[in-house]
C-alpha cells in the first residue's frame, strides 16, 4: 500500500490533530503517576504470534520493572492497541497520543506499517520506538534523520548475515542459486542481496529459479516442482510467516532438501514449527536477534526462556527481544536524563537526547541506538540440529554478529555499500 505524506497526515488529523498539540507528551511531575506506553503490536493475522511474543516479553519486562521500582520511581502502566493496517495504525497511535496520553509508543513489527506511521510519529512529536519496524522503502531510508522516532535495524541485516556464513561454511560446494521468497520488498531485497554478496566475493554461481509466492500462500507445490526441476545446488529463502513450514513439509516430501543446501536467514520466527520429521540437519538458519536456547545467554535470557516455557509452554522467537530492548531502552533513557537533573523527571526532548547513543543489555546481547535513532542488535544464526530434547530443530553451531557489521551507514547507498564494506568472514 502506498501512502503520500498528505494522506497520512490527513488521517492524523482526522484522528485528533495530533501536531496542533504541543501538550501531547508533557511529563507529569507528580512521581507517583504511573509511565504510560502504548503498545501497537499484530493481534491477529499473518504476524500474531510473533505480536503476541513482544506483547508477552513487554508484560515481563513490566512485571519485573515494577517490582524494583519502575522507572525513576514510577510504576508503568501499558496501554495495548492492535497494529493492523496503515491506515488503521496510525489511527490506533493518535488514541494512544491523544486520549490515552501515553509517555511514549513502542510497537509497530510491519515495516509497510512502520513506513506509513513514520510521518505522522514526526508530526504529532511523540516519542515512539519501534521493535521490528522501519521507515525503509526497498533498502533506502525515507526519514533519514528524524526526531522523535527510533527504528529497528535494517531489514537486509539477516541476509547480509546468511550470505556471509554460506560463502564461510560451503565456498566452492555449490555452483547453482535457486531462491523462494515472499512476493513484496523484502523478499525480493533479501534475494537481491544475496546474489550481490556472492558476487561482491567473486563466487561463480549461476541463478536457475527465482519462485514467488505471494504473502500466505499455502499450497506451494508448484513452487517447489518448479525448484526440483532446476535442482539447484543452494535454495536461499526468507519465507517467514506460517508459510514457512508448509514449504518445508511440501519440500520434504519431494525429496527437495535431499540435495541442496539450504539458507533461511528468517526461520527463527517460526522456529516451533520447524519439526524434525520433515526439517533437515545442517541448514544455515537464522534467528535474528534471541536464539531463545543459546547456551552462553545472559542470566537474564534464560530467565525470561524460563518463564516463557512455564507461563505459555511454549518458547520466544526474536519479536521478544525486539519488544525487552524497546522498553529497556525507554526506561534506561529516563533513568539516565533524570540522574543528569539531579532527579527531577526528564522531558521529553531529554529522554530522547539520552537514547540516541545508548547502549543496553537485551535478552538476545547488546542492543545501541545509533545517532540516527536506528537500532544495533546482536544477530544469532548457525545451522540445525535434531539433537536436542525438543521436536523441532535447534541450532548444533552458531555464531553471531554485530549489526554494525551487517547493515549500511547513516546516508549510505545500500547497493554502492555492498561494494565496498569490509566484511569479515
Amino acid at each position: 500500500m502506498t501512502l503520500s505524506r498528505r494522506s497520512l497526515l490527513k488521517s492524523a488529523a482526522a484522528v485528533g490533530a495530533l501536531a496542533t498539540s504541543a501538550e501531547v507528551f508533557a511529563p507529569a511531575i507528580a512521581q507517583n503517576k504511573p509511565v504510560r506506553i502504548g503498545i501497537l503490536a499484530p493481534r491477529s493475522g499473518i504476524a500474531a504470534a510473533p505480536g503476541e511474543n513482544g506483547i508477552r516479553a513487554t508484560q515481563w519486562a513490566v512485571e519485573r520493572f515494577n517490582a524494583g521500582g519502575g522507572i525513576a520511581g514510577r510504576k508503568i502502566e501499558l496501554v495495548i492497541e492492535e497494529e493492523s493496517s496503515p491506515k488503521d495504525t496510525i489511527e490506533r497511535f493518535g488514541k494512544l497520543v491523544q486520549q490515552e496520553k501515553v509517555d511514549c509508543v513502542q510497537g509497530i513489527i510491519s515495516t509497510g506499517a512502520g513506513l506509513a506511521l513514520g510521518p505522522a510519529v514526526e508530526e504529532a512529536r511523540a516519542l515512539t520506538i519501534y521493535w521490528d519496524g522501519t521507515t525503509q522503502d526497498g533498502v533506502d531510508e525515507k526519514i533519514p534523520n528524524p526526531r522523535y522516532l527510533f527504528r529497528s535495524t535494517d531489514n537486509e541485516c539477516e541476509a547480509i548475515m546468511s550470505s556471509l556464513l554460506a560463502i564461510k561454511y560451503w565456498k566452492g560446494k555449490f555452483a547453482t542459486v535457486a531462491g523462494i521468497n515472499p512476493d513484496y520488498s523484502y523478499g525480493r531485497n533479501n534475494m537481491a542481496a544475496f546474489v550481490a554478496m556472492l558476487k561482491r566475493f567473486n563466487i561463480e554461481h549461476k541463478v536457475v529459479t527465482e519462485q514467488w509466492p505471494k504473502v500466505g500462500t499455502m499450497d506451494l507445490t508448484s513452487h517447489v516442482a518448479a525448484l526440483k526441476a532446476a535442482k539447484p545446488d543452494l535454495i536461499f529463502s526468507s519465507l517467514l510467516f506460517a508459510d514457512l513450514p508448509v514449504f518445508m513439509k511440501q519440500a520434504h516430501a519431494a525429496e527437495l532438501t535431499k540435495d541442496s543446501k539450504l539458507v533461511f536467514p528468517a526461520a527463527g520466527w517460526q522456529h516451533t514449527l520447524m519439526k524434525k520429521e520433515f526439517t533437515p540437519e545442517g541448514i544455515l538458519f537464522g534467528h535474528n536477534t534471541f536464539y531463545f536456547d543459546n547456551p552462553n545467554g545472559s542470566p537474564l535470557a534464560k530467565e525470561f526462556v524460563a518463564w516463557y516455557e512455564r507461563t505459555y509452554k511454549d518458547y520466544p522467537e526474536w519479536e521478544a527481544d525486539r519488544a525487552y530492548f524497546a522498553i529497556a531502552s525507554y526506561k534506561a533513557a529516563v533513568e539516565n536524563a533524570a540522574k543528569a537533573k539531579n532527579g527531577s523527571w526528564p522531558s521529553q526532548d531529554d529522554v530522547i537526547d539520552a537514547l540516541a547513543g545508548l547502549s543496553v543489555e537485551s535478552l538476545g546481547g547488546k542492543g545501541s541506538w545509533r545517532k540516527d535513532h536506528i537500532a544495533e542488535q546482536t544477530f544469532v544464526q548457525g545451522l540445525t540440529t535434531h539433537n536436542n530434547k525438543y521436536d523441532f530443530v535447534t541450532l548444533g553451531s552458531f555464531e553471531t554478529m554485530y549489526a554494525s557489521d551487517l547493515q549500511k551507514p547513516p546516508g549510505a547507498n545500500f547497493w554502492e555499500w555492498i561494494k565496498t564494506a569490509k566484511f569479515n568472514i
